[in-house]
């Protein structure tokens, strides 16, 4: 198993399903002990924002707040530089353990020793 994985999530509200996998499997991963570095991208940027996962809902899915709070308690949450610009995002507006960074972050993230990449 891999030492440390990195999940990109490029879905928002316009993909639920696929945004909540995404989520909750980083948040297992973290309760596992794994090392997780969770990447929002595209419409998950918004997640950034404080309030706005309390407003997704998908019946069955654990509240995104909740896993939000669970990857924040023992991972990382990056919020793509370059989506952030484009929705007016800056490091004041995200949420407490939020940070933004761009694609070389990412790559370097992805490319570690005894990683394991996901996109959803």
């Amino acid at each position: 198993m891999a030492k440390k994985l990195v999940i990109k999530v490029t879905a928002g509200a316009d993909a639920p399903e696929r945004c909540s996998q995404a989520f909750t499997v980083a948040a297992v991963a973290v309760a596992s002990g794994v090392d997780v570095s969770l990447w929002l991208t595209g419409e998950s940027s918004w997640f950034a924002l404080p309030g706005r996962a309390a407003e997704f809902e998908l019946p069955h899915a654990a509240p995104l707040p909740d896993l939000i709070d669970s990857i924040l308690a023992a991972g990382r949450i990056t919020l793509c530089t370059q989506c952030a610009a484009r929705r007016d995002i800056t490091e004041k507006d995200v949420i407490e353990g939020v940070r933004i960074a761009g694609a070389q972050v990412f790559v370097q993230e992805a490319l570690g020793e005894e990683t394991q990449a996901l996109v959803y």
